[in-house]
């Protein structure tokens, strides 16, 4: 029989995996451009991209404006299970770090390190789909090949290229669903405290869990950023493929480390090349972010009756099976 612990962590795990699979669709364009211009460095003084929007006027030009499109069901594929490993394992943390600890509110250092340890979870079981995704998306306008090729063209250690700087940018979602959490408490105030046990999770309002959401995630974005360019270019599609005619030929692992990739953009581009795209990466991590929560907020009251309602009907099967 499941726990309410239990059913409480699938209701969030579900209605946050229902929000990122929503905003990932709706802003993929955007995130096929930015991982774009991001993937580029100035390498022999010459650059392809010199803003985000120069990736898009590329795709209308080369009438291969559905490319943009390129990757989005491994991302979708990625992004879902991604968010609910996460909301599964960061809610149930919580549940069971105030369980042992016997602590009414969960402090800030200790969110930090749940998030973390979700995060950690998350990155591991979905880095071949995030690597793949990536390549697929900074490939040749039309040339994308499908997730099982992509995946299968390399050594199954270049699947988990960039599983190191992922391991790293868990503090990313940590940071984010930390803040949320805080403001959130601070927004809900007295509510959290006098709810009722196996009640409803309380929810912030559209506007509310939007503006939150899009605040966390500007602070963790920021601070990460570096971390994050330095993985789009180890993850992404070897710039030879763009002129061979779709024959591979994989760099160096040399040159998809973390030192190599740093190196790199520090001789070609300068300490401003570490945050080149930030403003591209906080518009669609902040959109999709804020439109993740907001939608996972509005459909948790929703998703927690329709869990309840499957369990009582389970359990209302057993009873007549054992009766029977």
């Amino acid at each position: 029989m499941m726990s309410s612990i239990d059913l409480e962590s699938i209701s969030e795990a579900t209605s946050g995996a229902i929000g990122s699979l929503v905003s990932t669709t709706l802003l993929y364009p955007l995130d096929t451009c930015k991982t774009r211009y991001q993937a580029e460095v100035g390498a022999h003084g010459r650059r392809k991209y010199r803003n985000l929007s120069d990736v898009l006027w590329e795709a209308i030009s080369n009438r291969q404006v559905l490319s943009l499109y390129q990757g989005l069901g491994t991302k979708n594929l990625q992004s879902f299970i991604a968010q609910f490993v996460y909301f599964y394992g960061y809610s149930y943390f919580k549940r069971l770090y105030l369980k042992k600890s016997g602590a009414i509110k969960i402090g800030t250092k200790a969110n930090l390190l749940l998030a973390a340890a979700a995060g950690a979870c998350t990155a591991i079981v979905t880095q071949p789909l995030d690597t793949a995704a990536s390549r697929m998306q900074t490939t040749s306008f039309g040339k994308s090949k499908g997730l099982w090729k992509t995946l299968t063209e390399g050594t199954w250690s270049d699947a988990f290229d960039g599983l190191g700087i992922s391991l790293l940018l868990t503090s990313n979602p940590a940071i984010q669903y930390t803040v949320f959490d805080q403001l959130k408490q601070r927004h809900l105030g007295e509510k959290l405290d006098k709810r009722d046990k196996g009640s409803s999770p309380e929810a912030l309002s559209a506007f509310s869990a939007f503006l939150v959401g899009a605040i966390s995630k500007s602070v963790a974005t920021f601070l990460t950023y570096p971390a994050i360019r330095c993985k789009v270019m180890i993850q992404a599609a070897d710039p030879d493929d763009d002129d061979d005619g779709g024959a591979s030929k994989p760099r160096p692992k040399s040159q998809k480390t973390l030192p190599a990739v740093f190196l790199a953009i520090w001789k070609s581009e300068g300490i401003s090349g570490f945050f080149k795209g930030l403003q591209a990466q906080i518009l669609k991590t902040v959109l999709s972010s804020a439109l993740l929560l907001m939608i996972k907020e509005k459909i948790t009251k929703t998703t927690w009756v329709l869990i309840l309602a499957i369990r009582k009907y389970l359990l209302l099967t057993r009873g007549r099976l054992k009766s029977a």
